[in-house]
């Protein structure tokens, strides 16, 4: 072929019409690190709502691409993934885990004009913030540590009145965050905390706060913090021969504690929504999660419902706009895997509730009425 013939054929080549390009969606969490167990949720649940929507065409005529970035959990990886991603130009961030990484990324977010939904960031700070900045981009799909706190306080005044209650905290945004909200709320329900400690998350060592908590003959134990802490404390607890009744919150939705713990997690008891693997909604993707060998625990769901809502308001709102997007959000009510979510103004799920769950023989189950 003549040269001219080849730069013509090369021209009409580059004017051709270019195929719509996928709409990209993230999910950032602790894909390393000690929870690494809740990324692989949020992994999961990205990943299997972004297959079943492209299954049906995608959105507004265009494919979907997940996108998966680690913050193991540390503020400042996650404020560089959240730029990361940010450059992409996703169109949402399905994140974070930790509200310690939640926080300082939707700063980002908020610069980049992107749609934030958070399956598990609890601490209120996250969108009582946001609102007060005027920010519209947050939202979440799980509750709010008011809400876990309140309800955890006011179940352990009743059950432990008279009794000597000591509040752990591991000085996390979302640990310390939940044991104040458990211990404000204990103490307006008439029972004062008859310890309040802290802990440093990545300790291995809890023999001393072990020794200090059984020499005041403490009845009961609540813990803020996260799963390989807890199960720590429960375990070195027991090999001293300190049995008190450990209590605490969402976190500890995952079978990785029973791993740590073993048998003396036997009777530890936590808070949790109702289980969202039992939602008749969730019967089909539960099912399919299972025929790939994986039980879809904690967050995994609560990260479907994230993609759903997204989705949804993508296609009442017929753009990627965010603010477009977010009013489409907070004047809808969702379908979704974990039950009808309505949002509020700021970005909250309303009407949500938490249940008491114990460990028993490797898995946690709700503790019913009576029982």
């Amino acid at each position: 072929m003549a040269l001219g013939a080849m730069a013509a054929a090369m021209a009409l080549g580059a004017a051709a019409p270019v195929k719509a390009q996928d709409i990209v969606i993230a999910t950032i969490g602790p894909m390393t690190g000690g929870e690494a167990v809740f990324g692989e949720q949020m992994k999961r649940g990205l990943e299997m709502a972004v297959a079943d929507l492209n299954a049906k065409g995608g959105l507004l005529g265009r494919k979907i691409k997940a996108v998966v970035e680690d913050d193991a959990c540390d503020p400042k990886q996650a404020r560089a993934a959240a730029e990361k991603v940010a450059a992409m130009k996703v169109s949402a961030v399905i994140g974070h885990y930790c509200s310690s990484s939640s926080i300082p990324a939707s700063e980002v977010y908020a610069d980049a004009k992107i749609l934030q939904i958070t399956p598990a960031s609890t601490n209120p700070r996250l969108t009582d913030e946001a609102a007060k900045k005027g920010w519209v981009h947050v939202h979440r799909t799980c509750g709010r540590d008011d809400q876990q706190g309140g309800i955890a306080g006011r179940f352990m005044a009743q059950k432990f009145k008279g009794k000597k209650v000591a509040i752990l905290h591991d000085k996390t945004t979302y640990g310390q965050g939940l044991a104040d909200e458990t211990k404000k709320a204990m103490e307006k329900a008439g029972l004062k905390a008859a310890a309040y400690e802290a802990f440093t998350k990545g300790d291995k060592d809890f023999t001393a706060l072990i020794t200090k908590l059984k020499s005041a003959k403490v009845d009961a134990v609540y813990i803020g913090s996260y799963n390989t802490e807890i199960a720590l404390i429960v375990r070195q607890s027991a090999e001293q021969g300190f049995k008190p009744t450990f209590l605490t919150g969402d976190s500890l939705a995952t079978d990785e504690f029973w791993k740590i713990a073993g048998a003396a997690g036997t009777g530890v008891m936590m808070t949790f929504p109702p289980d969202p693997r039992n939602i008749a909604g969730a019967k089909d993707v539960v099912a399919r999660f299972k025929a790939e060998k994986y039980d879809p625990e904690g967050y995994t769901l609560y990260t479907y419902a994230a993609v759903q809502v997204w989705a949804e308001a993508v296609k009442k709102a017929s753009t990627l706009d965010m603010k477009k997007l977010s009013q489409a959000i907070r004047s809808s009510t969702f379908s979704t895997v974990v039950g009808p979510i309505k949002y509020d103004k700021k970005g909250d799920i309303t009407g949500n509730t938490y249940v008491w769950y114990s460990w028993k023989d490797g898995k946690y189950a709700e503790i019913k009425a009576g029982s």
